[in-house]
């Protein structure tokens, strides 16, 4: 594929855009029959896999997590989330859009991320319903760490 045929692919598909790439390992907690099924397509389409479960034991590459409002504390499902990913791994945070039903104020995110060690890396529409939060770990931050 050409690097312009690349470049195209990420502005279409959200998960490309979101960094999603082949041979990760990427776990999806808060599953419930609200999600994007498109959005959960496509970064499968990305990663050339299945997404694992809430049961799956393994460390990943990757967290997406689907949270709402009525979920319970933020910062406690983020800090669990961060006990399943790399060094270095990321969170996609997905939840509601304004007006939606489970919508999370940007000031809470970004408060319950800070308070569980993240950073968030940036903020994007993913979807109809939902707007997702790449949220990484400090040590992702940190760069030139090998």
């Amino acid at each position: 594929m050409s690097a312009t045929a690349d470049h195209a692919e990420e502005r279409t598909n959200p998960a490309a855009r979101l960094g999603f790439q082949p041979g990760q390992v990427v776990q999806e907690i808060g599953y419930d029959e609200d999600v994007d099924q498109e959005l959960r397509e496509a970064i499968e389409e990305a990663i050339q896999s299945d997404l694992m479960d809430e049961d799956y034991d393994d460390v990943a590459d990757a967290v997406v997590l689907w949270f709402r409002d009525e979920d319970g504390d933020l910062t406690d499902v983020l800090v669990d989330a961060t006990t399943y990913i790399e060094e270095g791994g990321a969170i996609l945070l997905l939840t509601p859009k304004t007006g939606r039903s489970g919508y999370v104020e940007p000031s809470d995110i970004s408060e319950a991320a800070t308070t569980a060690g993240l950073s968030a890396a940036k903020s994007v529409s993913v979807g109809k319903d939902w707007s997702g939060s790449r949220l990484a770990t400090p040590k992702a931050a940190k760069s030139g760490k090998k």
